[in-house]
């Protein structure tokens, strides 16, 4: 009686694992470990019924499309999530918020266009994140912050991105493998891999890379394997088919002793297309930089825009930076705008901009320098502390403090007369923030307005501005 118990009772745990499995799939309970496998099995979207317990949930080979907040909602048991080789193009924010338990995301093979701060949000112990093979032509800055210092295996090859999140990448300390290969990337910041010291493998290969950032981790590619440790491993970089523009600034790349990949220079021109490490050391170098053009002399009116211009050549190309009278470095700012062309442009000049101005190009051979005299032609404008006009270095005329003169005679008494107050010719009100109404007569006895001018100032700085 107590076996024919039993069985029933297994049978009936038999059922109902089996009545609560999604159509089509197929679910396994082993070891307490509910495992719902549903590859390539047509499905449109991400069945509603699967039960909220399964650790291992396997997805890939369908035609879903979108995933949603309620798609897996409650699964914090789940641990391993496939979702590749769908056509998933978008991501609803916050779809993955309970999944606290994931270790394993793959997203491979889809159709994803970018991952925005909120799309991974809530996986704080993701260690392995697939998205290769998607159309990626950006990610968020605060994509990856919910498991920067849990994530081991990031691969984002084979996508459309221009850039990453350098600051990110930076700080994920446990990551073991960092796949990056065949994307359009152009620029890696300076330090970005100096804390990842558990790097094992980094692929850069078929990029649009011209150099690469000088860091210690890259002579762990030509360490020995006896001398390897698991905090320090020996790094397996791959970095070909990228256009290397091969001068001095790789040359600290040169002179790494590791296999030869068949990277090749992609410039100057008398390296195009050479094995990079057959190039001998001396022929990496760089030119100084040489300034082609440059403003001479501006006069400029006092308040009126002004811009600079400064051009320079050399190898690499060289940055220029402007220096203003006072020698003071000039950046952007609510007046200043500095371009990377070379252009400096003073939306609004004031006297302390009269002086030279040094335009100054660097590269990692050296430096130039050009001068450019301003000179400003000073308006005269009413002082901070009183209503009288400050002295002008021009002799144009101020009319908001100017007053009738009374001619002739003494009085009865004989002394002078009384004088009147100073008739204003210009009337100010309604002044606010953004706006003041501006009014003054127009006859024979006041002086004729032949110009006006506007003075304020911002609250960003001290700085007056005239109009």
């Amino acid at each position: 009686m107590e076996t024919l118990l039993g069985g029933l009772l297994a049978f009936g745990m038999a059922f109902a694992v089996v009545d609560a499995c999604p159509k089509y799939c197929v679910c396994q309970n082993l070891s307490e470990s509910l495992g719902t496998l549903c590859p390539s099995k047509g499905l449109l979207f991400v069945p509603p019924d699967i039960d909220r317990r399964t650790v291992e949930l396997r997805l890939g080979g369908n035609f879903i499309i979108h995933i949603g907040r309620q798609d897996f909602a409650n699964m914090t048991g789940l641990v391993d999530l496939t979702l590749s080789r769908n056509t998933i193009s978008h991501i609803q924010p916050f779809s993955f918020l309970d999944l606290e338990s994931l270790r394993s995301l793959h997203l491979d093979s889809n159709r994803l266009p970018s991952l925005g701060e909120d799309t991974l949000r809530g996986l704080v112990n993701l260690q392995h994140l697939i998205v290769n093979n998607n159309q990626l032509g950006g990610i968020a800055d605060e994509a990856f912050e919910d498991f920067l210092l849990t994530l081991e295996d990031l691969d984002l090859s084979y996508n459309n991105l221009h850039g990453l999140p350098w600051g990110s990448v930076r700080r994920m300390v446990n990551l073991h493998q960092l796949s990056l290969d065949h994307n359009l990337l152009d620029h890696i910041t300076e330090g970005t891999f100096a804390d990842l010291q558990k790097l094992a493998r980094l692929d850069l290969t078929s990029n649009r890379l011209q150099k690469l950032p000088p860091d210690p981790i890259f002579a762990h590619s030509q360490a020995s394997a006896l001398t390897a440790t698991p905090f320090a491993p020996p790094l397996s970089f791959s970095f070909g088919g990228n256009p290397l523009h091969c001068n001095c600034e790789l040359l600290w790349l040169r002179r790494l002793e590791r296999d030869d990949d068949l990277e090749t220079c992609g410039s100057p021109g008398g390296l195009k297309g050479h094995y990079f490490w057959h190039v001998r050391e001396e022929e990496f170098v760089c030119e100084p930089p040489l300034i082609t053009q440059h403003t001479h002399k501006l006069l400029v009116l006092e308040g009126q825009a002004a811009t600079l211009k400064c051009k320079a050549m050399g190898d690499p190309s060289p940055l220029i930076h402007w220096v203003a009278p006072d020698d003071r470095l000039v950046g952007n700012s609510s007046r200043t705008a500095v371009y990377d062309n070379g252009t400096l442009d003073i939306l609004i000049t004031t006297s302390q901009d009269s002086g030279a101005f040094t335009c100054i190009a660097a590269n990692a051979a050296g430096e130039a320098t050009a001068t450019v005299e301003v000179s400003i032609v000073q308006l005269p404008h009413l002082s901070n502390s009183t209503s009288r006009t400050a002295s002008p270095k021009s002799r144009l005329s101020d009319i908001t403090g100017s007053s009738k003169t009374s001619r002739g005679g003494a009085g009865s008494g004989g002394g002078e007369p009384p004088k009147s107050p100073p008739e204003r010719a210009v009337l100010v009100s309604d002044v606010t923030t953004t706006s003041a109404l501006v009014k003054w007569s127009v006859s024979k006895s006041a002086p004729r307005v032949k110009m006006y001018q506007l003075q304020y100032n911002c609250s960003d700085d001290e700085v007056l501005i005239y109009r």
